[in-house]
């Protein structure tokens, strides 16, 4: 039985990197469309309104079945700190990973590099323990060290004319996104609908301030972009998060980690199959070793499950 249940969490995890690596694509798509704050902000909105519903299907329920909520009270401030936090390092990581998908020239398989790239945050996280006073792992500095010549070969192979601006500001997302994972553990007692809301309309807030200083958002805008802005506001957050939410409930957060880390492979597949994208055979071993690297970081942890 729990076998079966284990099995259940990674197969739901795995729709979830598969519907987050198709992400990519859409991303791909909005960057023709319109500037980044724009398309951060309108998918947020989505996102947004998702939850809510969630939030409040799920006061419907409780109050139908006579249960009180299962999570202890958590101060407002602390809440609300949380939101903050986790929603400036998700405003960050956002803004920058669309940026950088939007200056990739044509030919540069922007889906598949930003996929890869934006993975490397599993390692950052890993390696992140460092700084924090933990012991580290010795696998965790392979991780780094396979990391890193993955990068090279996915970046710098061509010498520094092969590295392109949205490689940066990937990896900066990817920086972002890093912080957005420890501030979340740090707030763990936080109820996670409520800080995934929280952090969404902070998101949202501080790029449709962006949008107005520094773009020209426009209805003709978001029409031309709206089957991406859908795709990324419903599906990519609000079912993809639903789904993770789900097969966390099954699986422990070792394994958990690396079926998540397929998005990477995932992304780079739907470039392939949806937007021609051709990565060249040494960008390509420079893919397989920064996914290499992705599931080395996450050995120590699912040996330590185990045992």
């Amino acid at each position: 039985m729990k076998n079966s249940k284990n099995m259940k969490g990674i197969l739901l995890l795995l729709l979830t990197a598969l519907v987050w690596g198709m992400a990519f694509v859409a991303q791909s798509k909005a960057a023709d469309a319109m500037g980044h704050f724009t398309y951060v902000a309108a998918r947020n909105v989505l996102a947004i309104l998702f939850l809510m519903v969630l939030l409040g299907l799920r006061a419907v329920f409780r109050r139908r079945g006579g249960e009180a909520s299962p999570e202890k009270k958590v101060p407002l401030k602390r809440v609300l700190t949380a939101g903050f936090l986790v929603g400036l390092c998700l405003f960050g990581g956002s803004n920058l990973q669309q940026a950088g998908i939007g200056s990739y020239p044509d030919g540069a398989a922007a889906a598949g590099r930003a996929g890869f790239l934006t993975a490397t945050y599993v390692v950052m996280v890993a390696a992140a323990a460092f700084f924090t006073g933990k012991k580290l792992h010795p696998l965790i500095f392979a991780a780094v060290a396979v990391c890193i010549g993955g990068m090279y070969l996915l970046c710098l192979s061509g010498g520094i004319s092969g590295i392109y601006i949205g490689d940066g500001l990937v990896l900066l997302s990817a920086l972002c996104f890093t912080g957005q994972i420890m501030f979340i553990d740090r707030f763990s007692d936080v109820d996670g609908l409520v800080l995934s809301c929280l952090e969404f309309i902070v998101t949202f807030i501080l790029s449709f301030i962006g949008a107005l200083l520094f773009e020209a958002p426009s209805l003709s805008q978001i029409r031309a972009g709206l089957l991406p802005i859908l795709y990324a506001g419903l599906v990519s957050s609000g079912i993809g998060y639903t789904l993770q939410i789900l097969g966390q409930k099954y699986t422990d957060p070792a394994s958990a980690s690396i079926a998540m880390s397929m998005e990477s492979v995932f992304a780079a597949l739907a470039g392939w199959l949806l937007l021609h994208e051709r990565l060249s055979p040494v960008e390509l071993l420079g893919c397989f070793l920064v996914f290499s690297a992705v599931i080395l970081a996450q050995v120590p942890d699912f040996l330590g499950k185990k045992a």
